[in-house]
């Protein structure tokens, strides 16, 4: 039996670098070669990752590789997927998982038929933080969750006043910071949570950016079938150190998260295996402010998707899963052309009927301009 895994990775921008930093703890990944479109990105890849390049990618995929590992723009994700499925080759893929629910059904579709592994690099699930959280959910540590806030601001202000970068298109990547950090956290918060009821959202633009770009601001409202109700709040016009904040709170406790803290998780509970009880207590977890919590997490899930492919097993992070996250990205989008409150079950039945690449049409209507206000 294989004791690595050989990866071939297609995109090399900003997302390889934390994958190859964290692969470095982790000797049963072998990242072997490269494909990208720009030629002059691949030459940087050769000379200081020391991948074999290729600029055709069937030449690519024909290569001795088991796995691909996908970081190219959303739109462009089906078709890689499916190219490198029908190639045989298992297939790890940046998030979000695509636009619309139709490009996730084919991608899922198209790795069954091939029989091979696919899971989205939603490194969020393999955060040590957010494990340790989802085990202190899972022992009832803090009763039944009642309401949660979370946030996520992430400086990306030149890629928003850019209107050749795809980022933040409406075009190509779906739309704006909903879809691009929205989706870590709605993923994030169904694995603690369950099936979301419903949503309100509203997107604003802080930044006079182009009109290609869409929200670069928002605040959507969640109610989750359990009875839970959350907060999440994103931007990426804010100037901060980059961080990701959660709160839980429950019946019995309540759980704190910050990725800026060095200890990142604050627990109170009255749980009888609650290590210090009536006050706040932070227990010892493998983190570290960023950069550091994207290397250790990227890391992980990176090496959970090689050691399912080295024992043929399914990925503890399913695509359906991944699908999800996407379907509350769509419905907070949906509610935002609503103007109110709008149901899951309104969604899957635009999804069954019009189709949900409808959503983005004349989604740039309903983003409040805030900066017209502003000096």
């Amino acid at each position: 039996m294989n004791k690595h895994v050989k990866f071939g990775i297609i995109g090399a921008g900003g997302a390889w670098r934390f994958h190859k930093l964290g692969a470095k703890n982790h000797p049963i990944i072998k990242f072997i070669s490269a494909h990208d479109i720009n030629e002059k990105t691949l030459q940087k890849t050769e000379k200081y990752s020391k991948l074999k390049t290729y600029t055709n990618l069937n030449e690519f995929l024909k290569s001795d590789i088991d796995a691909v590992l996908i970081m190219a723009p959303h739109y462009i994700h089906k078709d890689l997927v499916i190219a490198a499925a029908e190639a045989g080759k298992h297939v790890l893929c940046e998030k979000p998982m695509g636009p619309t629910l139709e490009d996730c059904d084919e991608m899922i579709s198209a790795t069954r038929k091939a029989g091979v592994l696919f899971m989205i690099a939603e490194n969020h699930r393999f955060l040590p933080a957010h494990q340790y959280m989802k085990n202190l959910l899972e022992r009832d540590f803090i009763g039944k969750v009642f309401l949660g806030r979370t946030y996520e601001g992430a400086y990306a202000i030149p890629q928003f006043l850019d209107q050749n970068h795809w980022n933040f298109t409406f075009d190509k990547a779906g739309g704006g910071v909903v879809m691009d950090q929205g989706v870590h956290k709605f993923t994030m918060l169904n694995w603690f949570l369950g099936e979301v009821d419903s949503a309100q959202c509203w997107l604003s633009k802080t930044l006079n950016s182009p009109s290609n770009k869409a929200e670069d601001t928002a605040i959507i409202l969640l109610r989750y079938k359990g009875g839970a109700i959350v907060t999440i709040d994103i931007s990426s016009s804010t100037v901060h150190p980059l961080t990701n904040r959660t709160e839980l709170h429950g019946t019995k406790g309540t759980i704190l998260e910050d990725h800026s803290w060095n200890d990142p998780v604050q627990i109170f509970s009255s749980h009888p295996e609650a290590e210090i009880k009536g006050e706040f207590y932070g227990p010892k977890i493998e983190h570290g402010p960023f950069p550091e919590y994207y290397k250790i997490s990227m890391g992980h899930e990176d090496a959970h998707f090689a050691e399912c492919i080295l024992a043929d097993k399914k990925p503890e992070f399913t695509p359906e899963e991944a699908r999800e996250g996407v379907a509350v990205v769509l419905l907070a989008y949906l509610s935002a052309k609503n103007g109110r409150r709008t149901s899951m079950e309104e969604l899957i039945k635009l999804y069954k009927t019009e189709g949900t690449k409808t959503i983005i049409k004349g989604l740039e209507n309903e983003i409040q301009q805030n900066y017209r206000k502003m000096n």
